[in-house]
């Protein structure tokens, strides 16, 4: 698909707040309402926006505690990688799960409301997934940063 300066306005202003309307961003793109609701609609149906949600405090939510986790498996056969796939995506206290390559075979953003809680679901992970060898957790003392807005250029490279 092909992106124009508009969309790619459009989108980097979506990222950073999906709930705005169409006259605020008819406004900051240079566009009109029904213009804007078009090319969000024409995006949306392309698949180049895959989903909106809401970005949520942690803490308010009881969800405080954010652990980076490195695992690795046993053997690469696809079935046994389909299913630790599965698991994962499945799973909600994974916010993120990425196939890597180095040391670890998955790198994961997990969050949880204790430590006690964390410790129950590796557990789990570990039982229900015997192709896991072992796993390595750092805990997040802190967040620097923390979203999923892909930066958009608004010219063509």
């Amino acid at each position: 698909m092909k992106l124009d300066r508009f969309d790619r306005h459009l989108l980097n202003l979506v990222q950073a707040d999906a709930g705005q309307t169409s006259e605020l961003l008819a406004q900051q793109v240079a566009l009109s309402p029904s213009a804007v609701q078009r090319r969000l609609r024409r995006l949306k149906d392309e698949g180049v926006i895959a989903r909106q949600t809401a970005v949520l405090e942690p803490r308010k939510v009881g969800r405080p505690t954010f652990f980076i986790v490195s695992l690795e498996i046993e053997r690469d056969r696809p079935e046994l990688l389909a299913s630790l796939r599965a698991w994962l995506a499945a799973e909600p206290h994974v916010q993120q799960a990425f196939y890597v390559t180095g040391e670890a075979d998955f790198i994961l953003v997990v969050t949880a409301p204790d430590t006690e809680t964390y410790d129950e679901l590796m557990s789990r992970l570990a039982v229900e997934n015997p192709n896991v060898r072992k796993f390595t957790t750092n805990v997040a003392l802190g967040v620097v940063k923390r979203g999923l807005s892909i930066p958009v250029p608004l010219d063509e490279d």
